[in-house]
């Protein structure tokens, strides 16, 4: 079955949008910036299938890639393929959560403070 994402990304979403920040826009960019990460997290797992089949077959049809399933290794390597990506597009994210969590200076508190002592 195929999916009209054409269709769907006009449709009305349903209940109140998420909100994050104070500014509607940055909510919007934050919306998109997740979108293509996810985009790109599925151009990687496909990129993953051809090579794994390429090293496998030599040779390979838009049929082998579509019927691909990986096995518990490839599943492994997948699951932490993305947990890694995840964590380098969300590091900001978890820096500023710890430092919440630490009460630790920022870098331009600390110059701040170097400059005027």
């Amino acid at each position: 079955m195929s999916v009209d994402w054409i269709a769907r990304a006009g449709a009305k979403p349903k209940g109140a949008r998420p909100k994050y920040f104070d500014d509607p826009a940055t909510d919007r960019l934050l919306s998109i910036v997740m979108a293509v990460a996810g985009e790109v997290a599925v151009v990687k797992e496909r990129l993953d299938t051809v090579e794994r089949l390429l090293d496998e077959k030599g040779t390979i049809s838009r049929a082998d890639i579509e019927a691909y399933a990986p096995d518990r290794e490839a599943g492994h390597a997948r699951g932490l393929m993305h947990r890694e990506f995840a964590a380098r597009i969300l590091r900001g994210v978890q820096q500023d959560m710890e430092s919440l969590e630490t009460h630790e200076k920022s870098v331009e508190d600390v110059s701040k403070q170097l400059r005027d002592s």
